[in-house]
C-alpha cells in the first residue's frame, strides 16, 4: 500500500459558539438545581457591622487623648482650615470688583481678551444668579483643594514617571481613590477630621489627586529619551535634567493635569457639603431636601460656569508653547484690568447688589410640575417596562442564585473576556464581598449597574457614532455634553425624582445622564481615530455606509469602545450611592444610612468598601478586555 493511499483523519473543529453555549447550559442547569440555596441574605446586625460601629465609638471617646489625633490629624485639620480661612478672607476683601478685575487679568494673560471677557462675564453671572457669597466660598474651597492636590500630586507624578516601580506601587491606591464612591469618603473623614471646610477640602483632595498624579506621570514618562541622553552626555546632574529637560518638555501635559484636577475638585465640592463644607453645595442640597428644582438649578449652573471659566483658562495655558511669551500689549491690558478692579474696591460694595439679581425659581418649579403632570403616562410606562423586563428578572436571578455559582460565573466570564489575572482579581473581590456580609445588597446594586451601563452604552454608541460621522452634529452636541458632564450629580436627581418617583429606575435615569457624556466622547474619538487610508480603501472596495461602520470602523475602534464601557461602569457606580437618596436601595442606601445614622455607621462603611470591590471587579474585567486581542486576531494567531 502506497503512502499516498494512507489518509490521515482531518482534525475536527467545532464552531466557535459551541463552547459558550455549552458552558451557559451547564450554568443554567446548576441554577435550576441549586436555586435558593447559599444566597447569603442581608443581616443589618451582622457582627462585622457592629465591630466597625464600636470602633467609631472608641475613636470618638479617645479623640482628645490619642497621639494620632493630638500630634498628627488635628494639625492637618488646623492647617487646612487656616489655609481655607486665608483664601476666604482674601476673596471677601477683594469683593466682586476686585475678584472680577483680578480673574479677568489672569484670564487675559492666559488666553487673551476672549478668555478675559469670559472671565468677567462668568464672575458677574455668580452675582446675577443671586449666589455671590456661595460662589466665593466654593472658589476658596476649590483653590485650597487644588493647591494641596497639586502640591502632593505633581511631585508624586514626576516620581512615578521616572520610576516604574513607584508607578506600580501607587497605581492600586489611585484606583481605589477613583473608584470609591464619593459618599464613602464622607463618614470616615467626618470621623477623623470632624465636619466643616477642612474635612470638605480633604475629601475633595482624595477625589482630585489621582488625575494629577496619573497625567503628570504620563507626561514625564513620554519625554523623549534622546533629549534626556543629550542632557546627561553634556554633564547635567539628575536635578538639572529634571528641571531643564523633563519638566519643560512635559509642561503642556502637566497643565492638562492641573485642568483635570480643577474639574474633579469642582465635581466633589457639592457632595462635600454633606459634611458641612461651605459653598454652592448647600444650595443644591437645600433644593433636593425641599424637592425644588428651581433652587438647585441656579447653583448647578453656577458650578458649570465656574468649571467652564477655569477650564478655558487652564487649557489656554496648556496650548501655549514652552517658549511663547506674553506680549507687551496683553501685559498692559491685564494690568489695567486688575488695577481697575482693585481701585473700585473702596467705591463699590464688596458683595453683589441685590437689585442686580435674577430669580427664576418659581418658573423652573412650574416647568417641572408641568412636565410631571403631562408626561406621567409616558414616564410610568417606561419605568414599569424597564422594571418588569430587565430589573426584576435580573435581580431575581442574582439574589436567588448560590453565591458560589455567581462567583464561578464571574470567574468564567472574566477569564474568557480578559484573561487569568483579571479573572482572579474579580473572584477575590466577590469572595471579599461575601465575607463582608453585604452579598444580597451587592447583587441588587449589580443589577442596577448592569442595566444602567447597558442603557448608557446603547445611547453613547448611537450619539458617538452620529458625532463621528457628522462634524456639524458633533459641534452642536459638544456644548450639551460639556454642561451634562460638569453639572453636579445631585442636580440630576430631582428632575428624575419628579418624572419617575422614588424607584430604582430613578437612579438609573440619573446615572445614564451622568455617564453618557464620557462614553459619547470616547466612542467619537475612537471612530475618528480610524486611519483615513483604511476608510478610503473600504469605500473604494464598494462598502456601504453601514458596512463601513460595522465591518471597519467599530472593529478598529474596539479599544476606545471598551474604554468607554469601562468609564461608563465607573461613573455609573459613582451615581449608585447618590441614587440611594432617591430609591436606589441596596449598597447606596446602606452608605447613606450609615452616614446619617450613627448606629448604622458600620453597615454604611462596609457597604462603601463593597462598592469599591464591585467597582474594582468590573474595572479589571473591562480593562483586561481592552488589553487582550480581539477574537478575530485570536483566531488568526491560534
Amino acid at each position: 500500500m502506497s503512502s499516498a493511499a494512507v489518509s490521515t483523519p482531518a482534525r475536527l473543529r467545532l464552531p466557535r459558539w459551541v463552547a459558550p453555549v455549552g458552558v451557559s447550559v451547564l450554568f443554567v442547569a446548576a441554577y435550576l438545581v441549586f436555586r435558593g440555596t447559599a444566597t447569603l441574605p442581608h443581616d443589618k446586625e451582622a457582627p462585622q457591622f457592629l465591630a466597625v460601629t464600636d470602633l467609631r465609638e472608641w475613636i470618638d471617646d479617645h479623640r482628645n487623648d490619642n497621639p494620632l489625633f493630638l500630634y498628627f490629624l488635628n494639625y492637618i485639620r488646623l492647617f487646612v482650615g487656616r489655609l481655607y480661612d486665608l483664601f476666604e478672607v482674601v476673596l471677601n476683601a477683594l469683593g466682586w470688583p476686585g475678584i472680577t478685575g483680578v480673574l479677568g487679568a489672569l484670564a487675559w494673560l492666559a488666553g487673551g481678551r476672549r478668555i478675559a471677557l469670559l472671565a468677567v462675564a462668568g464672575v458677574s453671572a455668580f452675582g446675577v444668579l443671586g449666589l455671590w457669597q456661595s460662589s466665593v466660598d466654593t472658589l476658596a474651597l476649590v483653590a485650597v483643594s487644588v493647591l494641596l492636590s497639586l502640591a502632593i500630586g505633581i511631585p508624586l507624578g514626576v516620581w512615578a514617571g521616572l520610576s516604574g516601580r513607584v508607578r506600580r506601587l501607587i497605581t492600586p491606591a489611585l484606583d481605589v481613590m477613583q473608584i470609591m464612591p464619593t459618599f464613602a469618603y464622607l463618614a470616615p473623614l467626618a470621623l477623623f477630621f470632624h465636619i466643616g471646610a477642612p474635612a470638605g477640602a480633604i475629601a475633595t483632595m482624595i477625589y482630585s489627586i489621582p488625575p494629577a498624579i496619573r497625567i503628570t506621570a504620563l507626561a514625564v514618562s513620554e519625554v523623549s529619551p534622546t533629549a534626556v541622553e543629550a542632557s546627561t552626555s553634556l554633564g547635567a546632574t539628575r536635578t538639572q535634567t529634571l528641571f531643564k529637560v523633563y519638566l519643560p518638555l512635559a509642561r503642556c501635559t502637566i497643565a492638562l493635569a492641573v485642568n483635570q484636577t480643577i474639574m474633579m475638585a469642582l465635581s466633589m465640592v457639592v457632595i462635600a457639603n454633606l459634611i458641612s463644607a461651605p459653598g454652592l453645595g448647600g444650595d443644591i442640597i437645600r433644593g433636593l431636601s425641599r424637592a425644588q428644582v428651581g433652587i438647585m438649578l441656579p447653583a448647578g449652573v453656577a458650578v458649570v460656569i465656574m468649571a467652564v471659566l477655569l477650564d478655558r483658562m487652564t487649557m489656554a495655558v496648556a496650548r501655549r508653547g514652552p517658549h511663547s511669551r506674553i506680549g507687551k500689549l496683553d501685559l498692559a491690558a491685564a494690568g489695567v484690568l486688575a488695577a481697575a478692579g482693585l481701585a473700585l474696591i473702596p467705591v463699590l460694595p464688596r458683595t453683589w447688589p441685590d437689585g442686580l439679581t435674577v430669580n427664576f425659581v418659581s418658573e423652573v418649579n412650574a416647568a417641572v410640575l408641568w412636565a410631571e403632570d403631562n408626561w406621567f403616562a409616558v414616564t410610568t410606562f417606561i419605568k414599569d417596562l424597564t422594571t418588569a423586563a430587565l430589573l426584576n428578572p435580573l435581580e431575581t436571578l442574582l439574589t436567588s442564585a448560590p453565591w458560589w455559582l455567581v462567583a464561578l460565573a464571574v470567574l468564567t466570564v472574566a477569564w474568557w473576556v480578559s484573561g487569568v489575572r483579571p479573572a482572579l482579581t474579580a473572584l477575590g473581590c466577590l469572595l471579599a464581598i461575601a465575607l463582608l456580609g453585604v452579598w444580597e445588597h451587592t447583587m441588587q446594586t449589580l443589577t442596577t449597574v448592569v442595566v444602567a451601563v447597558l442603557v448608557t452604552l446603547a445611547v453613547g454608541l448611537l450619539l458617538g457614532v452620529a458625532a463621528a460621522r457628522s462634524p456639524r452634529y458633533s459641534a452642536v452636541q459638544r456644548p450639551v455634553l460639556d454642561a451634562a458632564q460638569t453639572m453636579p450629580a445631585f442636580v440630576y436627581l430631582l428632575p428624575a425624582l419628579a418624572l419617575f418617583e422614588t424607584t430604582r429606575f430613578t437612579a438609573i435615569f440619573a446615572s445614564v445622564i451622568y455617564a453618557v457624556p464620557p462614553v459619547v466622547r470616547l466612542v467619537e474619538d475612537g471612530i475618528k481615530g480610524v486611519p483615513a487610508t483604511v476608510v478610503e480603501a473600504a469605500v473604494s472596495a464598494g462598502s456601504t455606509p453601514g458596512q463601513l461602520l460595522w465591518k471597519v470602523q467599530l472593529p478598529m475602534a474596539r479599544r476606545g469602545i471598551l474604554l468607554a464601557a469601562n468609564q461608563g461602569i465607573v461613573m455609573t457606580l459613582a451615581m449608585v450611592v447618590v441614587g440611594g437618596l432617591v430609591g436606589a436601595g441596596a449598597l447606596g442606601y446602606d452608605v447613606v444610612t450609615g452616614f446619617s445614622q450613627r448606629t448604622d455607621f458600620g453597615m454604611g462603611f462596609v457597604a462603601g468598601i463593597a462598592t469599591v470591590l464591585l467597582g474594582v471587579m468590573l474595572d479589571r474585567i473591562t480593562q483586561g478586555a481592552d488589553r487582550r486581542p480581539s477574537p478575530r486576531k485570536r483566531k488568526f494567531t491560534s
